[in-house]
């Protein structure tokens, strides 16, 4: 039950204040509560809801979050960020601006790899043995698993060479390349007949256009979701400093 218009009290907030403020729905406020991206609402003795101007900053930092790493996982965020010391939450949220400048990077490359795939065929490089990569190697570099690598193999998209008795896979350049750009189109949210059809589009003059533009967008799209996190950055810190001053509370009453 929401507090009254007439009821309110100084320093607290009805539901439809927090929407309002935060720019969310009276709903998606009592959803987003039930979900635990805020913490619960105190209640009167009559039943009423009445939040502060934390609640309204949670759910700010919450919109941040949700548009930089997705819902759920800004969810699980929140949820650490009120349990954890200063130090803790910092590193919390440079983790998330590493794995977006991590997710930058990995589309550049694959920029660099489409231009070189292109280049390839007018200068006809040839490949060294010093730049070819185990799997191991290369899953590493590229920030997935082996089994992903062996997957893709299996579903046409990256074509190791094979070589020893054991039939150890080895990547040359080429296949180094291919991976980086697979693994931009996946991280981008393309499956894999989307990218089989773009891979093997490459080698083909009409077909590089469509590359270059899945490449395009998904470098608009990191730099969107970090901004989203940048804009966060305050309602975040405040979550952050509200958690630690509850924190110190509870140690002094508990030394008391």
């Amino acid at each position: 039950m929401d507090e009254p218009a007439s009821g309110a009290r100084r320093g607290t907030l009805r539901t439809a204040d927090v929407a309002r403020e935060s720019g969310y729905s009276v709903q998606q406020v009592r959803d987003l509560e039930r979900l635990g991206v805020i913490p619960p609402a105190a209640r009167s003795g009559n039943g009423y809801r009445s939040y502060s101007s934390l609640h309204v900053r949670a759910l700010r930092a919450y919109r941040g979050l949700a548009g930089a790493v997705g819902s759920v996982v800004a969810r699980q965020l929140l949820a650490e960020l009120r349990t954890q010391s200063i130090a803790e939450a910092a590193s919390v949220i440079n983790e998330v601006h590493v794995r977006l400048a991590r997710e930058r990077e990995e589309a550049l490359r694959a920029q660099q790899a489409l231009r070189a795939i292109q280049a390839e065929e007018s200068t006809a490089e040839s490949e060294q043995d010093g730049d070819a990569m185990t799997i191991t190697e290369l899953s590493r570099a590229l920030g997935v698993r082996p089994s992903t690598l062996r997957f893709w193999e299996q579903e046409g998209l990256v074509t190791p060479e094979r070589v020893t008795s054991l039939r150890a896979r080895r990547y040359g350049l080429s296949a180094i390349r291919a991976a980086r750009i697979v693994t931009a189109l996946r991280s981008a949210g393309y499956g894999v007949p989307a990218v089989r059809e773009i891979m093997g589009s490459l080698h083909r003059l009409d077909g590089r256009g469509e590359a270059r533009r899945v490449l395009r967008e998904r470098l608009d799209q990191i730099a969107v979701r970090t901004v989203e996190l940048l804009r966060a950055g305050a309602d975040l810190a405040a979550v952050v400093m509200a958690a630690q001053e509850r924190a110190t509370v509870s140690s002094r009453s508990g030394d008391g």
